[in-house]
């Protein structure tokens, strides 16, 4: 029995597991939001602007640890997904994107609406398709699940033309996906495993250091028992914060640009680095050549693209981090001259110098009575949530804040936009966040010139009841932007002051929100617990020290031991 293109799409949909997606209506897709409209099974979120559709995709991704979702018409809605798209991209979410096209009778015409959204996209893809046949409309959609969620993760996209969505196609019995030119590796290669190995039972001063790999394959108990079992300190990159434990005695919390003192002076001085996960990115790295200079390094990556990519590294592991370390974790039990009391004896002088750095230089701030400090808002946060929320972040200090003052000890609890550092991305993400946990405590870390990037998706929090918390970092600037005018351009700031701003107490309350205020350090925790005992999207506007900065800080194109402190 035929059935119609957007039948199809929505058994395909079906079949993946899919229950929630997240996207706006348009002519090009309107066939299929009929569709939507006959299926009960399947939750679509409207969403106030494509942009936000993308975002709430990826957070519901991450939470979920499964593909998330969006779906936009074509021209401007297929646009209007880029910056999520890339987003997704460099921070290796899963994620399939659907966009509509025109007929494809009409594509190169110059028609209504349309746009070479394949050709737009590549650049930012794991992979993108034009689906022209109907007949390759299912399998299409099928091999476009199976590449964003195997291997290192990405978004896919597919689009729509019109006529392929609105024709008549038998649905094909679902077969395995084999693919001659994608094979990722998952299993490592044994011998590695034992170079490796022989290299962290030597070591006198190793680290390990994590990234959202970890977090993606689902390895942070393999991690915190390797670390653990051999007593190494674990440092985080900004995706992989809660990959280890944030309140463990090992953890040297995020490292790199705005990283932590001893983090960053325990990579330079360590005689092992283990890259987990990790890509060396730029603002982890600092100047290149000072980088962990005296380190012998093991790299894990599923990605063999990553594997000395910035960084030359001595033992490339390709395979999926959970399986690498898990077969570490093997090999040192097996291994007759481990023993885990030498090898924590041996690692005792390290970990006492790391306390002195960590007794020297904490991570801290100038306290005053009279104006609030951002780190205690977020430190409040903290303590009043237990450390058991969910946390998204715009981007700039807000975000730094959020991940130096919030301690995570679990996986999937921070999202934020790592690689592409998108204003505008923490508060969709917070709605994806929350309808991917429903009873989870989920807050938006923001400033208050990213909130407004994306501030019409207070309708959608509203309209699909996400009890979302938003804490406004608000300093009326663009803080970090500013943060570096002051320091390097003698404190010229060149439009990074908003001096318009909106009263978001009231904008709360014109959405049939809640809005709370503070604008003195006694008011922060009444407002926190008020927020936290809400049931409906709180807005709190925390009124901060106006030129508060994110230290320490490495400047631009210096090692990251030149850091500067408060």
């Amino acid at each position: 029995m035929k059935i119609t293109g957007t039948q199809a799409i929505m058994k395909c949909l079906k079949e993946q597991n899919v229950n929630v997606i997240f996207g706006f209506p348009g002519g090009a897709v309107i066939d299929l939001y009929d569709e939507i409209m006959r299926t009960e099974w399947l939750t679509h979120v409207l969403v106030r602007h494509e942009q936000a559709a993308v975002h709430a995709a990826d957070a519901y991704a991450r939470v979920r640890g499964e593909v998330g979702v969006a779906l936009v018409t074509s021209g401007p809605g297929a646009t209007n997904t880029v910056t999520g798209i890339a987003s997704a991209y460099l921070d290796s979410i899963p994620m399939v994107v659907f966009t509509g096209q025109v007929p494809t009778a009409l594509i190169g015409n110059d028609a209504f609406q349309e746009v070479d959204i394949v050709g737009i996209t590549r650049p930012c893809t794991k992979h993108n398709y034009l689906v022209k046949d109907p007949k390759d409309l299912v399998p299409t959609i099928r091999e476009a699940f199976h590449i964003a969620r195997t291997g290192r993760p990405g978004p896919v996209l597919i689009d729509l033309p019109k006529d392929v969505m609105a024709a008549m196609i038998t649905f094909p019995e679902e077969k395995p996906i084999r693919m001659r030119t994608y094979r990722p590796t998952y299993e490592p290669h044994p011998g590695q495993i034992e170079k490796a190995c022989q290299a962290m039972l030597h070591a006198k001063r190793p680290v390990l250091y994590i990234g959202g790999g970890v977090i993606a394959s689902n390895a942070s108990d393999e991690v915190t028992e390797l670390g653990r079992k051999l007593s190494i300190p674990v440092t985080m990159t900004l995706m992989g914060l809660g990959g280890f434990p944030g309140t463990d005695p090992l953890s040297l919390g995020m490292l790199g640009m705005h990283g932590t003192y001893y983090a960053n002076m325990a990579v330079a001085e360590c005689d092992l680095l283990i890259a987990v996960g990790a890509r060396f990115d730029d603002r982890v790295t600092g100047r290149i050549d000072a980088f962990a200079p005296e380190a012998e390094i093991i790299h894990i990556d599923i990605d063999p693209a990553s594997i000395s990519k910035n960084v030359e590294v001595d033992i490339p592991i390709v395979a999926d981090c959970r399986q690498a370390v898990a077969a570490m974790n093997s090999w040192f039990n097996r291994a007759k001259d481990f023993d885990r009391d030498k090898v924590a004896q041996r690692h005792e002088p390290w970990l006492e110098k790391i306390r002195g750095w960590k007794d020297k230089h904490p991570l801290g701030y100038l306290e005053e009575t009279d104006v609030i400090k951002p780190q205690f808002v977020v430190e409040k946060l903290h303590e009043l949530t237990h450390g058991d929320a969910i946390i998204t972040t715009e981007v700039g200090q807000n975000q730094m804040w959020a991940a130096q003052f919030y301690q995570f000890n679990k996986p999937r609890h921070f999202m934020t936009s790592g690689g592409l550092g998108v204003m505008g991305y923490g508060f969709p993400a917070a709605i994806g966040a929350q309808m991917a946990a429903p009873d989870k405590v989920v807050i938006d870390i923001a400033g208050d010139g990213s909130i407004q990037m994306n501030i019409q998706e207070m309708a959608t929090a509203r309209q699909y009841h996400c009890p979302v918390k938003i804490a406004i970092l608000n300093n009326n600037y663009l803080g970090m932007v500013r943060q570096w005018q002051e320091l390097f351009y003698d404190k010229r700031y060149s439009n990074t002051t908003l001096d318009v701003a909106p009263d978001f107490v009231a904008l709360a309350r014109a959405y049939g929100a809640v809005g709370l205020r503070a604008t003195k350090p006694s008011e922060v925790e009444p407002v926190i617990k008020e927020a936290l005992a809400t049931d409906n999207l709180v807005i709190m506007d925390f009124v901060i020290s106006r030129e508060e900065g994110v230290y320490p800080m490495v400047p631009a194109g210096k090692a990251t031991t030149e850091m500067l402190l408060v």
